[in-house]
Order: C-alpha cells, then structure tokens, then sequence
C-alpha cells in the first residue's frame, strides 16, 4: 500500500488501547530493522525523520528510503513523519517532498506564537492532505538538536483552546519524559532492592486530566525511549562511556498507551542497539573492516529491539 497518514491509525489505536511506535530513521539499515519487524508482526509504523537526520543523509535519500520499505513491505500502514519541525518553512518542504505527516514544534514560543505557528502549518498541511501534530509544554533533555535545559508540564488547562484553535491532528504533551538517553539525574530517582537507579513516574494525572478535556483525541509522547541497559552494558563493555543512562520504564508506557496515548517516539533505544553491536563485533573482530559485516548484527538487533517494543509495549502488534 502507498504511503497513509497517521489519521486512522490514531482512531484505531486510540479505540484498542494501544500505541503506535515512531521511530526515528537516519540510514538504511535502521529503516530496514524497523520494517522488518512490523512487517513480520503485521505492526503499522511511523518512520520519523528529524531536522538532524534531513541535514545528515539528505530528505530526497531519507524518502526514497522509505519508498523502498513500502515496496519492500506491503501488508502494513506506514507514514512518513517529520518530527519536531522547527518552523513553517521546514514542515512546508517536508508537505511538498512526500511526507505524509509533519509536526511543528512551537513549544519554545508564547502560547499565542505557538498558536500561530502551527495554526498557519495545519492550513498548508490540510490543503494538501497532510495530517499535523503540535506540541504544549516541554521536554528537557538534548535529542537530534532539539534541546531544553528544563521542561515544563503541560498545562491541561490550555489543551482545548490549543486544539481548537490551530486544527492539529494530533497533540504532544509533556508529562514527564525527556530528550536523550540520559533522561534523569540520579538524584532524581530511588534505589529498588536491587540497586538499580528507579526514574520518577510520568505524571498520568496530567495525561488523564488532558484525555477528559479532549475525548478521542489522539495524544503523543516524545522523549519515551527505555534505554535498554542490556545496551548501554554492552556499549561500557566495549569501550563506552555512558554513566547513569537511564530510560522511561516500559511498563508505564504500555500503560499510557492503554489510554489516550496513540503515538510513542523511540529513537535513542534503537542507537544504542546500533552502536553497542558495533562496538561488540569490533571488539571481537579487530581485523574486520567491510561495513557489511558489523552493520548486518546491528540490524539485526534493531529488528529484535522493536519487535519487542510492538508486541510487549506498544501493544500494535496484529494491528496492521
């Protein structure tokens, strides 16, 4: 099937209590892993597509990409998604170039500038059948150059008055996720019985207040990634330096996607899948030198890693 928007994806995820994955792609080999895995587990998917990843690999190379895993994977909806679009100009490009979904990120501006913004994005968007998703409140953290030193909550109270106002499709809200692979300090978390670092809940009373605002209207989490510390393990075991990675626990995604929450980012997850079998295989095979070679495991961890996030967390597997 040709490329859709995210519109009846949300209706049906948010009507089943579960959550797309939006996984941020910059090569081949991660877009393959990522459609593989929905593809085999009759998964939809939203590939994303940062401001950071169109100046590395070039969006004509990133949309052909995609193009390519739609050939190469019929049975399953995908979109094409520009994630944290700084500006009109950039979401326009990304509307005109094949994208099928853009999102404006005015979070950094005044309420009004933020309606403003998104609102003139959602008129360009709609006219040419592309679906929208804006952002109030927040996340700190730094992510493929969207960074902020503090986050701020979103504030429910604004929701409707946002939503109505600008026509986006979908919003992003900040309860308590962040930007990166170093989400939270450790003196922000508690010590289980085990001795490992536990991160503040998500703040679901936000979330909860947001959803009775706005009944059946489909919400986003950016920032969710879990770091898998089997990963960050295998990075430090190889030469790594990554002290206090520390990610959001699954088990309260799979909650919030049990509720209003239809769209969930993972990016730094499926990097650290990536770089820590590289880092492994070069470790093992000091002689080796053709890309193929440590590039093919990588994959091949990136497909287990969003399998799992389908069927264990996300809950969208069989949902294509």
């Amino acid at each position: 099937m040709p490329l859709v928007t995210s519109a009846e994806m949300f209706k049906k995820a948010y009507d089943g209590g579960y959550a797309i994955g939006a996984f941020n792609v910059n090569n081949m080999e991660i877009v393959q892993g990522i459609t593989e895995a929905c593809q085999e587990e009759k998964a939809p998917v939203i590939l994303q597509v940062s401001k950071g990843a169109r100046a590395y690999a070039n969006h004509n190379y990133l949309v052909k990409l995609v193009e390519a895993a739609v050939i190469c994977c019929p049975d399953i909806p995908i979109v094409l998604h520009l994630d944290h679009g700084p500006d009109f100009e950039t979401c326009k490009a990304c509307i005109d170039g094949g994208f099928t979904s853009v999102m404006i990120d005015g979070s950094a501006h005044s309420f009004e500038e933020n309606i403003e913004v998104t609102r003139k994005v959602v008129e360009y968007a709609h006219a040419h059948g592309v679906v929208v998703e804006g952002e109030l409140g927040t996340l700190a953290g730094i992510e493929d150059e969207v960074s902020h030193a503090v986050g701020s909550y979103t504030r429910p109270e604004e929701v409707e008055e946002f939503v109505s106002k600008t026509g986006v499709d979908s919003l992003a809200i900040a309860i308590g996720t962040s930007h990166g692979a170093y989400k939270f300090k450790p003196e922000q978390c508690t010590v289980n019985e085990n001795g490992i670092l536990v991160p503040p809940p998500l703040r679901f009373d936000i979330l909860k207040e947001v959803s009775r605002r706005l009944p059946g209207f489909p919400i986003v989490l950016h920032g969710s990634s879990s770091v898998p510390q089997d990963y960050v393990k295998m990075v430090n075991d190889n030469g790594g330096k990554m002290p206090n990675a520390i990610g959001v626990p699954e088990e309260q995604l799979r909650e919030a996607a049990k509720l209003s929450v239809c769209k969930i980012n993972i990016d730094s997850d499926l990097r650290l899948a990536m770089t820590g079998t590289i880092r492994k295989f070069f470790n093992e095979h000091p002689d080796k030198f053709d890309p193929r070679e440590y590039l093919k495991p990588a994959r091949a961890n990136i497909k287990e890693l969003v399998r799992h996030k389908l069927v264990d967390v996300l809950g969208c597997a069989g949902k294509a």
